[in-house]
């Protein structure tokens, strides 16, 4: 009888956990694994933000890579950040799946040739939808996986960045309003989300607020947006489905009771 190899799968975290989300949460590794995970999987954390990588002879022990959202700007030249980069070129050229979200998006992109820089229309924080591409070009072999693909979804975002040109061989598979690139691929290995499909709107209250705390963005905005939290949801079951989707290459119905290493 075959026995089937657990599955492991590393977070690339490169933010500090907040107050709110420790208390919460017990840390930002949590939230991953609860919105990614599954049964009889292993998660590993690495803190990248702290200079904490996977040594290189062990990234092939890893079925896939999670990389998250930062403060930090992707085209900044901290020696962590381009230690990241070299990491996911690294990944890229073993074929490794990777999913990067909203920072982890945009350092996916900066990795692999990509442009990305300060959004034109500046923050962008809230629910916003999520349009996917719908042209004559054969659909990603990822939504062909997840079956039936609504034709828009409603995440949480909250960025000021953003991917202005996204690398040669990528594809643009989804956009808003506000962002052109909202999702973007490269062949069946990299994904990048700009949303934050992992983010209950507890944590999006919390973060504009301490937003507002160090002036990033005014009083009046952040009121605004929480007014209009209150009028949508997140579709986080597509988005939770699509990440699992990508990153198990299957699109089973899974539960959250998961090892963590």
């Amino acid at each position: 009888m075959k026995i089937e190899q657990e599955k492991r799968y590393a977070l690339l975290l490169a933010a500090r956990d907040s107050d709110y989300v420790t208390k919460m949460y017990n840390g930002y590794f949590n939230v991953f694994v609860q919105a990614f995970g599954e049964e009889g999987e292993s998660w590993d954390l690495f803190r990248v933000v702290e200079g904490e990588f996977p040594d290189m002879e062990d990234l092939d022990k890893y079925d896939g890579f999670v990389v998250s959202g930062s403060p930090y700007d992707a085209y900044g030249n901290d020696l962590w950040i381009l230690r990241l980069c070299f990491l996911l070129q690294t990944l890229h050229a073993m074929r490794k799946k990777v999913l990067g979200i909203c920072f982890g998006h945009q350092v996916i992109c900066r990795a692999l040739g990509g442009r990305v820089a300060k959004a034109g229309g500046g923050w962008d924080v809230g629910i916003r939808k999520v349009i996917m591409v719908d042209d004559d070009l054969p659909r990603p072999k990822l939504f062909d996986r997840l079956g039936e693909t609504p034709p828009s979804a409603l995440i949480i975002e909250c960025h000021q960045d953003e991917v202005w040109q996204v690398p040669v061989g990528a594809e643009v598979i989804g956009f808003s309003e506000k962002t052109g690139v909202e999702m973007f691929c490269v062949g069946d290995h990299i994904l990048g989300i700009q949303g934050h499909p992992e983010y209950g709107k507890d944590i999006l209250y919390n973060l504009m607020d301490r937003l507002v705390s160090s002036d990033c963005i005014n009083g009046c905005f952040a009121d605004d947006v929480k007014a209009s939290l209150e009028e949508a949801e997140p579709d986080n079951q597509f988005w939770e489905k699509l990440c699992k989707t990508f990153l198990k290459g299957n699109n089973n119905e899974i539960c959250c009771a998961v090892k963590v290493d």
